[in-house]
């Protein structure tokens, strides 16, 4: 199964947040996933490192797929964003995420489980 890895968990890890780091290695360590992150949440990271970030972020995100975002993934997270941002506040890139999850049959892991409020994306929290 892929596991998707919100942008939230990649910049704890980043940061030097030692839960963080064990969590990756654990389900890194799992033969019942490959690690994977989103389009927009690889951007996350990647748009905002400073430039004497470049070579260590490339290695780390290097671990990880990037599953890439096209068109039904984007009208499928349409759907998404104008059901769930009203009454719970998502935004573009837990839309695309979340669709992207649904469309591939992934699980998310991320810190924020109220962004992900639908009930057909399989989401769990990183860590407590």
């Amino acid at each position: 199964m892929r596991a998707y890895i919100d942008a939230d968990v990649l910049i704890w890890h980043l940061r030097g947040e030692k839960k963080a780091r064990d969590f990756l290695i654990s389900l890194r360590n799992q033969d019942a996933y490959e690690l994977y992150t989103g389009a927009l949440q690889r951007a996350e990271v990647v748009f905002f490192m400073r430039p004497d970030e470049e070579e260590a972020t490339g290695v780390f995100l290097s671990q990880f797929k990037t599953e890439p975002v096209d068109q039904k993934i984007i009208d499928a997270a349409g759907v998404l964003y104008r059901k769930w941002q009203p009454s719970h506040g998502i935004d573009v890139h837990d839309a695309i995420l979340a669709a992207t999850a649904i469309r591939t049959g992934g699980r998310i892991f991320t810190l924020n489980i109220k962004h992900y409020p639908m009930p057909e994306v399989n989401v769990h929290r990183a860590w407590e």
